[in-house]
C-alpha cells in the first residue's frame, strides 16, 4: 500500500514541478534511464552504485582479441600515403594502367629521348587527360567511400581497449589472449570517457560496406588479412546489435549526468582520388619542366660556350646572384635576370665593342651605301647598343650599397621585419628594377637581330653582280682587317648565337 502511495505521489510531484524546474525534469529522466537500464540484456552497469560491471570488461575483451593484431598490422595506415595510392591503383582501368606506366619519371625521361620537349609536352598532356577521363564522378566517389570507410576501421582497431580493459584487471598483459582475465566491478567515473570515445569510432563503422574488398586493400599494403573475416563479421553483428539497443548511450548519459547526450560519429570525407590525380599531374608536369629545363641548359651552355668559351659570365657587380640572399630569406625574389643581363653585358664589352665595332666602321664609316637611308636602321641599332652598354653599366652602379638606389634597399630591408608596408614597398622597387633589367634585355636583342639583318643583306650584296646595297666593296676589301666574306660571316653567326642564347631566357616573358 505505502508502494502505490509513493509512486502517486511522484507522479502529482512531477506534474507540479517537473515542467518549471530543468534540475527536477534532469532527475527524473536520469531515473527513467536508470530503470531502462536495469531491463537490459546488458549487464555492464549498476545505475544505483554507478559502477560498471566485469561484464563491460569481457564485452571489450571480445573485441579487443579479434582486433590486436589489426591494431600492429594498421599501425599509422591512417596517414599512409602508400595506402592511399593503393586503393586508388588497384581501382584502375586497363587502360589506365597502361597510361600510368608511360607517365612515370622513368618512361617520360625514356621517351624524353627520341621525342622534342614540346612534341613530349603534348603527348603527356593528352596522356593525363585520358587518364583522368576514365575517372567518372561515381568511380572516384566510391574510391572515396571505400578510403572513408579504410579509415573508420583504422580509428575502432585503433581504439586503446588496452587501456580501459586495464581498469578492469589490472594485471591484463598487452596482445596476450592466453591471460584469463579476472575483471572486477569499478567505479564508473573511471570508463565514462573511454565509453565516449569508444561509441565515437564504434558508431561511426559502416556495418554494411564491403569489408571483403577493404581487407584485401589491407593485404595489398602489409600482404596480410588484418582480422580473420568470420571473426570480424561476428563482432560487427555484435556492434550493431548494442548500437540498436541504445543501451551504451544511456550507460554514457546516466553516468555523466546528462540525460540529452548523443553519440557523434566520426567522419572521414578526404577525397583521396582528386589529391592522386593532382599530385600524379604534379609530378608529371615537373618531369617534363626539368626535362625543359635540362635542354635548355645544355642549349645555353653549349652557346656559352662557343661564345665565350666558357660557362662562367660575371660582368655586374650588383645585379649580382650574391646580391639576392637577403631578398631570398624574407621570400622577396630578388633580382630575376641576373644570367641573361650578364650575358648582354659581357657580350657589349668582349665582342659587340670589338669585333663588331671594328666590322660596322668598315660599312658604315667607309662604306658609300648607294641610298643612304637603307643604313639608318643599322646605324641606329649599333648606337643604340653603344648607349645600351653605358646604360647597363650606371643600372649596375646604382645598386650599390653606397648609391642611392641600393642605400635606400638595403634600409628597406633592414626594417622588413617590422613593417609589411616595407615589404610592399620592396616589392615595388624590385618589380621596377627588373622590368628595367627585363628592357635592356629585349631591346638589345632586339638591336642585334637588326644588326644581324643588315649583315646578312650585306653578305648577299657582296656575293651578287652588279652590287645594289654598296658601291665601293674594293675599296672596302683593302681597308678590311680578314677577307669581309669570313668575318661578316663569323660576327653573324656570333649574333645569331647570341640572339638565340637569348631568346632561351626571354621566350616565356
Amino acid at each position: 500500500m505505502s508502494s502505490d502511495l509513493s509512486t502517486l505521489f511522484d507522479r502529482i510531484f512531477g506534474i507540479f514541478f517537473s515542467s518549471s524546474d530543468p534540475e527536477v525534469e534532469k532527475r527524473r529522466q536520469l531515473k527513467a534511464i536508470a530503470k531502462e537500464l536495469g531491463k537490459s540484456k546488458y549487464k555492464w552497469y549498476k545505475p544505483h552504485t554507478e559502477e560498471a560491471l566485469p561484464g563491460m570488461g569481457k564485452f571489450f575483451y571480445e573485441l579487443y582479441k579479434v582486433i590486436g593484431a589489426a591494431q600492429v598490422i594498421l599501425a599509422n595506415a591512417g596517414e599512409s600515403v602508400v595506402l592511399r595510392n593503393i586503393l586508388v591503383e588497384m581501382s584502375l582501368t586497363t587502360n589506365q594502367v597502361k597510361l600510368k606506366e608511360r607517365l612515370t619519371e622513368d618512361a617520360v625521361k625514356e621517351r624524353a629521348a627520341n621525342t622534342s620537349p614540346k612534341e613530349l609536352g603534348l603527348q603527356i598532356r593528352d596522356e593525363l587527360g585520358a587518364f583522368m577521363a576514365e575517372f567518372a564522378s561515381d568511380k572516384i566517389k566510391q574510391v572515396d567511400t571505400w578510403y572513408s570507410q579504410l579509415q573508420l576501421m583504422v580509428n575502432f582497431v585503433s581504439f586503446d581497449f588496452f587501456f580501459l580493459l586495464k581498469k578492469f584487471d589490472s594485471g591484463i598483459p598487452e596482445r596476450t589472449f592466453n591471460y584469463t582475465p579476472k575483471f572486477e566491478a569499478i567505479r564508473g567515473e573511471y570508463v565514462l570517457e573511454d565509453l565516449k570515445d569508444f561509441a565515437a569510432v564504434a558508431y561511426s563503422l559502416p556495418l554494411d560496406a564491403e569489408w571483403a574488398r577493404i581487407f584485401a586493400f589491407v593485404k595489398e599494403f602489409r600482404e596480410v588479412e588484418p582480422v580473420a573475416i568470420g571473426s570480424w563479421n561476428k563482432m560487427l553483428n555484435a556492434l550493431g546489435e548494442l548500437r540498436r539497443s541504445g543501451y551504451l548511450e544511456q550507460v554514457i548519459r546516466h553516468l555523466g549526468k546528462d540525460p540529452g547526450y548523443e553519440v557523434k560519429p566520426v567522419i572521414v570525407s578526404d577525397r583521396i582520388v582528386d589529391t592522386y590525380l593532382q599530385k600524379m599531374k604534379t609530378q608529371t608536369e615537373m618531369t617534363v619542366q626539368q626535362i625543359q629545363q635540362d635542354n635548355k641548359n645544355s642549349k645555353a651552355n653549349e652557346l656559352l660556350h662557343q661564345i665565350f668559351g666558357t660557362e662562367s659570365i660575371v660582368r655586374l657587380k650588383n645585379y649580382a646572384e650574391r646580391s639576392n640572399a637577403p631578398f631570398e630569406k624574407k621570400m622577396l625574389g630578388g633580382y630575376l635576370y641576373v644570367e641573361e643581363l650578364n650575358y648582354l653585358k659581357a657580350f657589349l664589352i668582349d665582342y659587340f665593342k670589338r669585333d663588331i665595332r671594328s666590322l660596322t666602321d668598315l660599312f658604315l664609316v667607309r662604306g658609300k651605301w648607294t641610298v643612304p637611308t637603307m643604313s639608318t636602321g643599322y646605324s641606329g641599332a649599333f648606337h643604340a647598343l653603344l648607349e645600351l652598354s653605358d646604360e647597363i653599366t650606371v643600372f649596375d652602379d646604382s645598386l650599390a650599397e653606397d648609391d642611392e638606389l641600393g642605400s635606400k634597399l638595403r634600409n628597406m630591408l633592414s626594417r622588413a621585419d617590422r613593417d609589411k608596408e616595407v615589404v610592399k614597398q620592396i616589392r615595388t622597387q624590385l618589380k621596377d628594377i627588373n622590368e628595367r633589367a627585363l628592357k635592356f634585355l629585349s631591346m638589345g636583342t632586339q638591336h642585334l637581330i637588326v644588326i644581324a639583318r643588315n649583315l646578312k643583306n650585306i653578305l648577299e650584296d657582296y656575293e651578287k653582280a652588279p652590287h645594289g646595297l654598296i658601291s665601293n666593296w674594293k675599296e672596302l676589301e683593302i681597308n678590311s682587317e680578314r677577307p669581309i666574306k669570313e668575318w661578316v660571316v663569323a660576327v653573324y653567326k656570333q649574333i645569331y648565337a647570341f640572339v638565340m642564347l637569348m631568346q632561351l631566357y626571354l621566350k616565356n616573358e
